[in-house]
């Protein structure tokens, strides 16, 4: 049996894959991962997939998600999306303020996933 983890948040792994857009990793297992992220004022994710399925859960402001599949979805604090694993999409803060969520992925994806990914776009 496997024995319980803490992670406390101000001393968790993170990163800032772009300027202001931070990323905190509070579980990093095989079965799921979770990162609590800060996304800035009118910041969108680049469309990207994954193969991990992902429930993204809005903490604070206003995140849009946009895919091919079914266009853009405002989501507003308190607000959970499942996207399932593959499919393309992006995540925009169309507000003036920083938003707050979690995101969970099944099965558990590197933490370094932005920081590989941004890398590789600029080689």
């Amino acid at each position: 049996m496997q024995a319980m983890k803490i992670v406390r948040f101000e001393a968790a792994e993170s990163c800032e894959p772009e300027k202001g857009w931070k990323r905190i990793r509070l579980c990093g297992e095989p079965e799921i991962s979770i990162e609590h992220f800060v996304k800035p004022a009118r910041h969108a994710s680049p469309v990207h997939h994954h193969e991990n399925l992902q429930i993204l859960v809005v903490l604070k402001g206003t995140l849009v998600i946009k895919t091919d599949a079914d266009g853009e979805r405002t989501l507003n604090e308190g607000d959970c999306a499942f996207l399932p694993g593959g499919e393309p999409h992006s995540v925009i803060n169309p507000s003036n303020e920083p938003a707050v969520g979690l995101d969970i992925f099944v099965p558990g994806r590197p933490f370094d996933f932005w920081l590989d990914r941004i890398g590789n776009q600029a080689a």
